[in-house]
């Protein structure tokens, strides 16, 4: 067995990666976005009011990000951050292998640019969208049945069994990888028309020897100057980025660990959300029988009373269900909220 295990394991070229170095090189990224989700989800719950914008476009600003680094990258080592982090880069499926400090041109670059970026992030949004529609669905709100909204119900039926169809492909394509029969790992990888393979040390001596900002002519125009300038700028954040992210990888299997379903009684005590200080308007005893059965929003008796569980205010079903959908946070202590914290209260009068 272990034979058979080192034959497979060995590649079938020198610079062809092992299927280890490619999973550790997915997997990095992978643990990077809910740990960066994590701390903003901190910032936003301990000052809702000045953090909080960055917890709800956070998919926005990660994916700008995200386009920074993976173009620095991909246009310096020929590699996203991750696969350069394992000593990896991208050359052609066909044709010559090019310098690995010269990166990646054409449309081997855009191509892997947008399955790196866009297409992870379409399907994260995706998904959020189809997880609000089942939540709706869960809460009998029936929306007019046009033909419109019939065949988004009918798209959000056969969406897991795309889903499924393209994890058996990926897994398929690592088997596959594994015993040879394929050149790369991944589906992303082949559509982009790109392998992975280890950097030599002609690349490595090169990119090390390769400056860090392009030197700017004397004669050269304005126009010029301004786009060098501008790809200076861009290196330079993506640069750094990288490189507080390189700095923060080595935690990120202790992050693993501690949202670990071992650890989630501890994660739930240290980490809960304080209890909000009643309403100053309830200490005397006129106001709240005045106030006991008014809801906040719409400051009218409630109706269909439900509880937010974060941070414990009643309201109208209805009216803390749209202000949830559009702000994702509690409208009385701005705690990041969603659908699934609400409560419905069943009262004997009801």
């Amino acid at each position: 067995m272990a034979e058979l295990g080192a034959h497979l394991t060995t590649t079938a070229t020198d610079d062809r990666a092992s299927i280890f170095e490619v999973l550790a090189q997915d997997s990095l990224m992978g643990a990077v976005r809910p740990a960066l989700r994590h701390a903003v989800k901190v910032l936003a719950e301990s000052n809702p009011s000045r953090y909080g914008f960055l917890w709800r476009r956070f998919d926005e600003i990660y994916a700008i990000l995200d386009v920074l680094l993976q173009h620095h990258f991909l246009s310096r080592t020929s590699a996203s951050f991750s696969e350069n982090f394992y000593s990896l880069k991208r050359v052609a499926a066909t044709g010559g292998e090019r310098p690995a400090h010269l990166g990646l041109r054409g449309k081997h670059h855009w191509y892997s640019l947008i399955l790196l970026v866009l297409v992870p992030y379409l399907r994260d949004k995706l998904e959020q969208v189809l997880a609000k529609q089942r939540d709706e669905d869960d809460f009998s709100i029936r929306l007019p049945q046009s033909p419109l909204q019939r065949m988004y119900r009918a798209f959000l039926a056969a969406y897991p069994y795309v889903s499924m169809g393209w994890d058996s492909w990926a897994f398929c394509q690592q088997l596959l990888y594994v015993f040879g029969r394929a050149k790369t790992h991944s589906p992303f990888l082949w559509l982009a028309g790109v392998r992975l393979a280890h950097l030599t040390g002609h690349d490595i001596s090169n990119m090390d020897l390769k400056p860090a900002t392009p030197s700017v002519a004397i004669g050269s125009s304005v126009n010029e100057r301004l786009k060098r300038l501008t790809s200076t700028l861009v290196g330079g954040a993506a640069l750094s980025l990288s490189t507080s992210l390189s700095v923060g990888v080595f935690f990120l299997q202790f992050l693993e660990w501690w949202y670990s379903s071992e650890n989630q009684s501890t994660i739930k005590t240290l980490t809960s959300l304080p209890t909000p200080p009643p309403p100053i308007h309830l200490q005397d005893q006129q106001p709240l029988t005045r106030y006991c059965k008014v809801c906040p929003l719409c400051r009218k008796v409630r109706i269909n009373d439900t509880v937010l569980a974060t941070s414990g205010f009643v309201f109208c079903y209805r009216c803390i269900y749209v202000y949830i959908k559009a702000n994702q946070r509690c409208p009385m202590t701005g705690y990041p909220t969603e659908l699934q914290h609400l409560i419905k209260i069943y009262s004997p009068e009801s």
